[in-house]
């Protein structure tokens, strides 16, 4: 397994943002981004709402991390 951790400075915090920012990382990495982002975890924030989209359009499984726990 591998885990890489990616942090990408984005406008302010909307959805709208969020989305814009895994748009230019699927556009950076082409072809590969399946190969590379099997999976995507993030918080339940409201900027990450519209995850379930790139989801769709990527077929790479989004997970939500439940606060506090450590499992």
């Amino acid at each position: 397994k591998t885990r890489q951790f990616f942090m990408i400075k984005i406008e302010d915090k909307t959805s709208a943002s969020v989305m814009k920012a895994f748009d230019k990382l699927r556009e950076y990495y082409g072809s590969k981004w399946n190969q590379i982002f099997k999976s995507i975890t993030t918080d339940n924030g409201s900027e990450f709402a519209d995850l379930s989209d790139l989801e769709q359009v990527s077929k790479t499984l989004v997970y939500y991390a439940h606060p506090y726990t450590s499992c």
